[in-house]
């Protein structure tokens, strides 16, 4: 049996990562104030970010069947929408960087998973990380799951529109609550 030649790789260079999202105006301006990325395209369902320094960008799409993914991901999940990918993003001073994107409209996960790392979702509720590079392994947190879990109650309290589109309780679990009369909900 003889294999046919491969034909020679073209060149590709990543240009940019794509987020869907109900409004991707609105979620790139997010994007935009976290990290002082300027739009370099803007049109009705798409815009496109780039760093300053060059590199590849972040890219943001109209999609009006958008869900936002679970996460945590539960081994029930069943149909949910789980997490398909997430951004990373390197800091040097990790409660600096969590009260930065806090400022900005991002939700801290209630469920942290490691001490160096904090995970928080954005308006659309997509989860993102920000982490620290040289952080010690075993090093007390520089942020307190009590902290993260005071501020994601704080900001569900502030604004319901924010509390219905990223309640971590709703990422965490695919249970229905029970519901009785009273819960404003029709029997």
């Amino acid at each position: 049996m003889t294999t046919a030649p491969r034909p020679p790789r073209p060149s590709l260079t990543l240009s940019s990562t794509v987020l869907d999202a109900p409004d991707a105006a609105e979620l790139a301006d997010f994007y935009r104030r976290l990290l002082g990325w300027e739009p370099v395209q803007q049109e009705p369902d798409w815009v496109k970010l780039l760093p300053p320094g060059g590199g590849p960008g972040l890219s943001f799409q109209t999609e009006k069947a958008y869900t936002p993914p679970t996460w945590p991901a539960s081994l029930k999940a069943g149909g949910d929408q789980l997490t398909m990918l997430h951004l990373d993003f390197e800091v040097t001073d990790l409660e600096a960087g969590v009260a930065h994107a806090v400022a900005e409209g991002a939700t801290p996960a209630e469920f942290q998973p490691q001490h160096d790392v904090r995970v928080l979702f954005d308006p659309a509720g997509h989860p993102f990380c920000l982490f620290v590079r040289d952080q010690v392994p075993g090093e007390t947190p520089a942020i307190s799951p009590e902290w993260v879990a005071e501020q994601a109650r704080d900001i569900r309290t502030q604004d319901p529109l924010v509390a219905e589109a990223v309640t971590p309780d709703r990422r965490e679990t695919t249970e229905e609550p029970e519901r009785g009369p009273g819960d404003g909900v029709p029997a």
